[in-house]
């Protein structure tokens, strides 16, 4: 048989993927994840008291906005990363952006408070479980993101598990802003991008392991 008779009968019976389908069902992922996040925070830490009270404060929104910036800018790039021939660009400077901003706004912050302050704006008094906790929280979104991967056609198997990863760790971390009680901003630079960049980590060693195909 020559290689285009061949070619014709693999081809034969393929179906067109349908248009979006990546952004669908990477949504649905979302649309399953997130509530179950929700359900773990509430479940195991409890939306904080105070939360109508601390809505007025500026740095909640910095805490809460940052990683739903960096979600959705992970969602841009992992939506491409999952479709062959799919060019990712300067998408990857949404995800990078609100991290850079963040250390920035720590670093002056920090340069500006008093000595005898600093020490307790980096570590707050959270800091031995505020990692662990976001990856906990973004377990529900992160299988679900990878699942709908395994259904698509990702060509760079640890890049698009590193974003799946770092989407759901940014979506983890908006959902257990919800409860956290820190709001300086060395300690959301360092702790919460060390939560977020933990799934990311994680998803970049299995994806190409589960992401094969």
């Amino acid at each position: 048989m020559k290689t285009d008779d061949l070619v014709s009968l693999l081809a034969a019976d393929t179906l067109p993927v349908p248009r979006r389908a990546a952004s669908r069902r990477i949504t649905l992922a979302l649309a399953f994840g997130v509530p179950l996040a929700l359900l773990i925070m509430q479940m195991e830490y409890g939306v904080r008291r105070d939360l109508v009270q601390v809505m007025f404060w500026p740095m909640f929104w910095m805490k809460l906005l940052v990683p739903i910036t960096i979600a959705v800018a992970g969602f841009v790039v992992l939506q491409r990363l999952a479709r062959p021939g799919a060019k990712v660009g300067a998408s990857w400077l949404g995800v990078a952006a609100p991290v850079l901003m963040l250390w920035a706004m720590a670093i002056a912050s920090y340069l500006m408070a008093p000595e005898d302050r600093r020490s307790d704006m980096v570590w707050g008094q959270t800091w031995r479980t505020c990692v662990f906790s976001i990856a906990e929280i973004a377990l529900p979104v992160f299988v679900a993101a990878l699942v709908a991967l395994r259904s698509l056609a990702p060509t760079r198997p640890a890049w698009a598990g590193a974003c799946a990863g770092a989407m759901s760790g940014a979506a983890g971390a908006a959902v257990y802003a919800l409860h956290c009680p820190e709001l300086t901003a060395p300690f959301l630079a360092i702790w919460y991008v060390a939560g977020m960049a933990l799934p990311a980590a994680v998803g970049a060693a299995l994806g190409p392991r589960i992401l094969r195909w």
